[in-house]
Parts: C-alpha cells; sequence; structure tokens
C-alpha cells in the first residue's frame, strides 16, 4: 500500500497506509465513538464536509452491504481508521470498505494512532485537516490548510433538489431533508405514514398547501444559523401543523422560538450516549451526531426543556409550552445504535391524531 499522510490544523503529523480513492481533500476532523455501524456513519449526510476519525480499532470487517445505507451518496470527506479489515467476513457482505470508499471517490487512512488522535481533539478541539501525499512539500501543504476557509452550505449539497413521495396510506407528514437519514422514512414507513420529502427552503406557505397531518423536520450537516430560511418556515408552520424535529431539526425548531445555539467543544459523534427525560427520570442510550447544541442561557419560557445529557448537561430536547412541537438531539431512529428512544416517533402520531385545527 502507498502511504497517505493526515495533517492538522495544529501541525500534528500521522502518517499511515491509503485506503479508498487517491485524492487528496480538506475538512473538519470528527471522531466517532461507536464500536460498529460504520457503513450508517460514513454515508449519514450529518458528516458532510468532515474527515470522519472512528475511535474503535477495527473498521470493515464485515464489509458494506446493501440494507445499510443511510443515503446513497455520502459526503463525507475522508474516512481515518486504526486498522482497515483486508478481508471482511458477514453473509450480507456485497464488497469491502476499501473497494465501497473507492467507488464513492472517498480517501482513507489506516494505520493511524486514533487513541492519540482523539485525545487531540478533545483537548483542542474539531480543527480543520488535510489527507495529503507524503510526496508534497509539508509547508506548502500546511499553508493551504491554515487559509482554507471550509464551506457553510453543506444542507444545501445534502437536500434533495426536488419533492419525492414515499406512498403509504396513513397519516400525510411532509418530511423537510436538511440531510435525512433513510431510517427516520423507514420508521415513519412502519407506521404507514404517506410521506412526502421536500427540499430544504421549501416556505411554510408551500408545506401548508399540501395539508399535512404533521411536518418531521430532519437531522442534518452544519450549522443551524446557515439555514434561516429553514427558521423562517418553522415560524410560519408553527401552531397550524404538528412538529417533530431531529438533531438539526431539533436546533432549528429552538431558534425559530428566540433560542440560541452553539459549537461544542468535540461535539457527540456515537451510538451510547445516555439521555435522561427529565419527567419521569427514564434513562435512554441513544445514537448522537452532531457538533452544534442548544444553549441554556436565555432560553425563551415557551420552550421547555424535556431532555438532557447525563454527562455533560447538555439539553437533548424541547416541547413547545403552547403549540404541538418537540424536537431532540439525539437519533430515535437509531441505524445505527439502539431503538430504546423509537417511541418518540409514536408520540408523534399520537400530536397528529389528538391535533385540533384552531
Amino acid at each position: 500500500m502507498s502511504k497517505r499522510l493526515l495533517i492538522l490544523e495544529d501541525g500534528t503529523v500521522f502518517e499511515g497506509e491509503a485506503i479508498g480513492a487517491n485524492v487528496e481533500v480538506t475538512g473538519e476532523l470528527v471522531f466517532n465513538t461507536g464500536m460498529s455501524g460504520y457503513q450508517e456513519s460514513i454515508t449519514d449526510q450529518s458528516y458532510n464536509g468532515q474527515i470522519l476519525m472512528f475511535t474503535f480499532p477495527l473498521i470493515g470487517n464485515y464489509g458494506i452491504n446493501r440494507d445499510d445505507f443511510e443515503s446513497i451518496r455520502p459526503t463525507c470527506k475522508a474516512v481515518v481508521v486504526h486498522e482497515a479489515a483486508r478481508r471482511p467476513s458477514n453473509w450480507r457482505t456485497q464488497i469491502s470498505l476499501d473497494e465501497f470508499l473507492k467507488s464513492r471517490n472517498i480517501p482513507g487512512i489506516s494505520g493511524v494512532d486514533t487513541r492519540a488522535l482523539t485525545k487531540i481533539v478533545r483537548e483542542h478541539g474539531t480543527m480543520k485537516a488535510t489527507l495529503s501525499s507524503p510526496d508534497d512539500e509539508l509547508e506548502h501543504q500546511m499553508s493551504q490548510l491554515k487559509a482554507t476557509v471550509l464551506p457553510s452550505n453543506q444542507v444545501q449539497t445534502s437536500s434533495t433538489k426536488t419533492p419525492y413521495p414515499s406512498p403509504n396510506m396513513g397519516r400525510k407528514v411532509v418530511v423537510v431533508d436538511f440531510g435525512l437519514k433513510h431510517s427516520i422514512l423507514r420508521e415513519l414507513s412502519k407506521r404507514q405514514c404517506d410521506v412526502t420529502v421536500v427540499p430544504y427552503d421549501t416556505t411554510a406557505q408551500e408545506i401548508l398547501n399540501m395539508h399535512p397531518d404533521g411536518v418531521m423536520l430532519t437531522n442534518g450537516p452544519g450549522d443551524p444559523t446557515d439555514v434561516p430560511e429553514a427558521i423562517t418556515m418553522i415560524q410560519g408552520i408553527l401552531g397550524h401543523v404538528p412538529i417533530f424535529g431531529i438533531c438539526l431539526g431539533h436546533q432549528l425548531l429552538s431558534l425559530a422560538n428566540g433560542a440560541t445555539t452553539y459549537k461544542m467543544k468535540f461535539g457527540h459523534r456515537g451510538f451510547n450516549h445516555a439521555v435522561r427525560e427529565i419527567a419521569t427520570g427514564r434513562i435512554d442510550f441513544t445514537s448522537q451526531n452532531h457538533g452544534y447544541a442548544v444553549s441554556r442561557e436565555n432560553l425563551p419560557d415557551t420552550l421547555l426543556v424535556t431532555h438532557e445529557e447525563i454527562n455533560d448537561h447538555s439539553i437533548e430536547g424541547i416541547r413547545h409550552r403552547y403549540h404541538p412541537a418537540f424536537s431532540v438531539q439525539f437519533h430515535p431512529d437509531a441505524a445505527p445504535g439502539p431503538h430504546d428512544a423509537s417511541y418518540l416517533f409514536d408520540d408523534f402520531m399520537d400530536l397528529m391524531d389528538n391535533f385540533e385545527i384552531k
């Protein structure tokens, strides 16, 4: 295998073996603590523009299969692993991780001390990084990296460009796509919802003209303040139709009601985050993938905090006091991860069933 370098914004350099496509990329370096679920993570649009590093030491051991995609075209920049399995073994395996990355033009690097790399990110926070060839001049690569301005249009590049249906015979749900995971559609399909997926910049009036029973605000990448049109749309439908937000959708619902958000030092990315439901004390283990969170400071009285993360006490869920709208920061659809919180989709069904137009 050929050699490849991982160069960090702080000047740290890791050398490893090249996997995946033979291209050079720059992005925001983040880490995921999941022990499995690498296929779902790589194809999760929430990683748009990011270099995804896995802390589990062996990645790719069960290959890539046709069932576990969360999107058709992954948009993460690169993949970093300690060891990439060369011979995957699983009855569902179709191709190896290396073959999959090559087919999607995503570069990767293996042989990296991911424990040391994780400690750097935890101490200094997420930072820009570059995957490059050892043949390139290191000083030039470093100056290029520091001068790079990362894009802020991740939602625009992740969202569908045109509306499309996922037909069924039940409740009519409009899903606003900020970078949705297919598992959200799977959960709605299980409950016979008649779904229409619409682009991120769909207006409130366009949504209300569809006469939905409910609106789902999906997960997605980046800073929620970079999507002002979505905040305006949410303000326009609030009170007219039940709303359920997930991850980025949670942050956007909060912003639409006067809350503020902040960038976390290194975010929550993994499948074992313990979350407490404040009203009952119930503990759920959850799947999470976000670098921004809703701030407790100046939280408007109209929003009630329903869930919090056990370790850092960050806000993990809110509910509007007067309108049928609620959201969570974690992924109740799991995929990958535990299914503890899937009941929230049933809560959304009840909210739609009991809603009365005033």
